[in-house]
């Protein structure tokens, strides 16, 4: 269960979202290994389907609709949204625990699960990441070959939506040139309570 007072731990907060082919993933996971942030990335749960590669416990906490439905109805998550027939959430223990020790942490969620955060959590940093056009980001969501053409046209539609949200993100990075976009995600951060 989210504890209240969150507020007042020495840990920040920080909310991460961007369309699907933004390469919000990868900026955030290079970020990390550059070892130059005080922070952790939250680990969500998900009741998709296992891709390949993946690993339970570190990409996401595969569970199923009912058990995911259960830790639900027990407060369990932070956050959570449903996307693309899917759930999703944040489980609230972990993250708390890493705030409580003064560890940032990071969560990479959807605006779905953003604006849950921005009225539970307001003094939390919210940025958002994404593509330098839309046909850029079509052609990354195309060039990925993980999905069907039904599938991405969802992603492409739900693109819109999200895109449509950022301009209430504290800061909104383009992912442009990979290298230049993770060290401004660093420099940003930084400025933002993470500094390493």
């Amino acid at each position: 269960m989210w504890v209240e007072g969150w507020g007042d731990l020495p840990g920040q907060l920080v909310v991460v979202s961007g369309p699907s082919g933004s390469g919000k993933s990868s900026v955030v996971r290079a970020a990390l290994e550059s070892r130059r942030l005080n922070a952790q990335l939250s680990v969500s749960a998900t009741t998709r389907e296992r891709r390949a590669g993946e690993e339970h416990g570190v990409d996401y906490h595969f569970m199923t609709f009912a058990d995911f439905r259960e830790q639900q109805g027990r407060q369990g998550f932070l956050e959570f949204a449903e996307y693309n027939a899917n759930l999703y959430g944040t489980p609230a223990q972990p993250v708390y625990q890493a705030l409580q020790a003064g560890q940032s942490v990071i969560l990479e969620i959807e605006v779905q699960g953003a604006l849950q955060v921005r009225d539970t959590a307001p003094t939390a940093f919210f940025l958002f990441i994404k593509a330098p056009s839309f046909r850029t980001l079509e052609a990354r969501l195309r060039g990925r070959g993980t999905e069907t053409g039904p599938s991405i046209l969802q992603r492409l539609k739900t693109a819109r939506a999200e895109l449509a949200e950022a301009h209430w993100y504290d800061h909104v990075l383009v992912n442009d040139d990979f290298d230049p976009c993770v060290l401004d995600f660093i420099r940003v951060l930084k400025e933002n309570g993470c500094g390493g």
